[in-house]
């Protein structure tokens, strides 16, 4: 339809989910027997056939004032929504305080109003038995996903803080958290794909994933641990599955309906008023933030059933015998990219090294370096002091060529003055190492962690920069023995002995 600033991808949502398009002229030609639209807005009047309104976002709490009334809830504005307009048939809502919020904005149109529940959140609930599958698909382990939420618009999250996600990709050690930025379509409709990713580009090499607009940000949202949210719906449909904390990253302005549900549910939520107040960020009122869920959103679990017994009914058809079930969410995609050069900061503890990774550049530089070899910038790989490679998987084709761990190390050492420890992580985990004059080449066993029946992983490279911390003095020969390393609230132990002959010859 013409008019729309944010159309920009809506047809390729359309082509990707299957539905076929007709040109705009050809669509304003013909007859139909229903149309549905989730917005009152745009040149709908031209279209012959009756209309449905369908619920859009989450309890109608943001105003636009640079159009429509002042102080209306975007999709209950009374400049839209008009009670001659005969070929509205029926406006679908989430709730029933909505059905009175739009009879206050427009009386003549509230007998049009039916309750209908929200499909979005539907989906939502009916994929939470997948959030282990999605954390799975996006490398995400036993860290904590945070995931932040930005609206479109002048107050939104990334129009008032856009350095927020890269502050806190320098505060979140990547061991212990991962970052994803869920961004309203209409924003990037605005900027396009490319602007985000150079505006976001700190960021996004430090790992923050960016999922795309359509579906891959609500299986998102099911995985996420926690929401940092400026006054958008992403909010009220996070805080609806379950007790997971939402906070309150909203600087206020004239767009927060007060007293609407998101309005309620921020009011519950800490405020986060400094990147470095996350980990601090405590308070979160449940009972309060349930209320405001529930006064967004009825009829949970059945809105495709009502909706579909409303719409039936309007094409004077029966209703099929079958249940209707909401489609489950695809999985997310994994990060774009995995940081691979790292200032890690160490602190000697009793009998434990604590260690904090941190992708380079972000902050202030730690107790070295650690650098995966092959995967960044010749700079990096120069400077640091713990370099280290992954093992590759078997070359296609039938002429191939590869070190040795033995060799590799060896040559990584000789090759870069800068390296005290060199290591090459195996695919099973295990690392083999070499100390700057220190002719033994040493095996680093890793022992999977046991927490409530699961079995936890961390990434090797975190052990090898605990190795590397508490093997101090160069003049100091490796000891054989137990290493740990402590990550977060989790304590990881490994054993270092020196390795056996066959392992000097493993293929990387």
């Amino acid at each position: 339809m013409p008019g729309s600033e944010f159309g920009t991808d809506a047809l390729a949502a359309v082509t990707t989910a299957g539905g076929r398009t007709v040109p705009w002229q050809e669509a304003c030609e013909r007859r139909y027997d229903l149309i549905l639209t989730a917005s009152p807005k745009g040149e709908l009047q031209l279209l012959c056939g009756d209309r449905v309104l369908l619920p859009h976002g989450a309890g109608y709490g943001k105003a636009i004032p640079a159009e429509g009334t002042a102080n209306w809830a975007s999709g209950l504005d009374p400049a839209y929504l008009c009670p001659a307009d005969e070929r509205l048939v029926l406006h679908a809502l989430a709730h029933p305080a909505q059905v009175d919020q739009l009879r206050a904005a427009l009386p003549g149109a509230s007998p049009r109003a039916t309750v209908v529940g929200d499909p979005t959140l539907d989906r939502l609930l009916a994929s939470r038995p997948l959030r282990d599958d999605y954390r799975r698909a996006m490398g995400t382990g036993s860290r904590q996903l945070v995931v932040l939420a930005s609206t479109w618009g002048p107050e939104s999250l990334l129009r008032r803080r856009p350095g927020l996600p890269a502050e806190l990709a320098a505060q979140l050690p990547v061991d212990t958290h991962q970052l994803a930025l869920i961004v309203h379509p209409n924003e990037r409709s605005l900027l396009g794909e490319f602007e985000l990713a150079e505006r976001l580009a700190p960021a996004i090499s430090a790992g923050m994933m960016l999922p795309a607009g359509h579906e891959e940000w609500a299986s998102v949202l099911v995985a996420a641990d926690v929401l940092v949210t400026d006054h958008g719906s992403a909010a009220l449909y996070f805080a609806a599955l379950g007790d997971r904390p939402v906070v309150n990253a909203y600087a206020g302005g004239r767009e927060l309906i007060p007293g609407s549900p998101i309005d309620v549910l921020l009011s519950a939520a800490p405020r986060l008023s400094r990147a470095t107040d996350l980990s601090e960020a405590a308070g979160y009122d449940r009972h309060t933030a349930r209320r405001a869920v529930r006064a967004a959103f009825a009829e949970q679990g059945r809105s495709l059933a009502r909706l579909r017994e409303e719409l039936y009914a309007l094409l004077g058809l029966a209703p099929l015998p079958d249940p209707v079930r909401p489609r489950l969410l695809p999985r997310p995609a994994p990060p774009a990219r995995v940081p691979a050069a790292f200032d890690v900061h160490v602190r000697s503890e009793p009998s434990a090294v604590r260690v904090q990774r941190i992708p380079a550049g972000l902050g202030p530089a730690g107790h070295h370096l650690a650098v995966q070899h092959g995967a960044t910038a010749e700079h990096f790989v120069r400077t640091a002091g713990l370099l280290y490679r992954r093992a590759d998987p078997p070359a296609p084709g039938p002429y191939q060529e590869g070190w040795t761990a033995g060799a590799w190390t060896a040559f990584a050492l000789a090759e870069y003055a800068g390296c005290a420890t060199a290591a090459v992580i195996l695919p099973d985990g295990a690392c083999l190492l070499r100390r700057r004059g220190d002719d033994t080449l040493w095996a680093l066993r890793p022992a999977p962690r046991l927490r409530d029946g699961r079995i936890v992983r961390t990434d090797p490279a975190a052990l090898l920069s605990a190795v590397h911390a508490a093997s101090g003095d160069l003049r100091k020969p490796l000891k054989a023995g137990t290493v740990t390393c402590r990550l977060g609230n989790d304590s990881f132990r490994a054993t270092l002995a020196p390795a056996e002959p066959a392992e000097a010859e493993r293929p990387v």
